[in-house]
């Protein structure tokens, strides 16, 4: 078991349900990758100050599985920030629901790129002109 990591918030903290199962009774993977998903889209919507959307996940290997009744907390760094687009370094950890110990299930690399009311790219930081 590892330490959960010292440098990075918690974002989103949920259980896992029956509901996120497939037929063997393991948690889908996509469930994973979909909280993931909505960590690091909170993060850049705080950093860009509105709409974004995800163009890229990199990285992902499930290194242990998670188990209903786990509990899997999601913590998100900001990473590369570009002109339209940032890189947000997201892990995810489990918990067995009777236990202390953590343990990282997954990590990836999600790229977001800043959207104007339009849908097209815009500046990362709102205050920044368009070149």
């Amino acid at each position: 078991m590892q330490d959960t990591p010292s440098d990075a918030n918690p974002i989103i903290r949920t259980i896992a349900m029956p509901a996120d199962t497939n037929s063997s009774g393991d948690i889908f993977g996509g469930w994973l990758m979909s909280q993931m998903d909505l960590a690091a889209g909170s993060v850049a919507a705080r950093i860009s100050k509105g709409r974004c959307a995800t163009v890229a996940v990199e990285g992902m290997k499930f290194l242990r599985p998670v188990h209903v009744g786990d509990e899997v907390t999601l913590y998100a760094t900001l990473g590369r920030v570009g002109r339209t687009s940032m890189t947000i370094h997201v892990e995810a950890w489990r918990r067995q629901r009777h236990a202390e110990e953590t343990e990282m299930v997954t990590s990836a690399e999600f790229t977001f790129v800043a959207l104007d009311d339009k849908g097209r790219s815009r500046p990362v930081y709102p205050d920044q002109p368009d070149k």
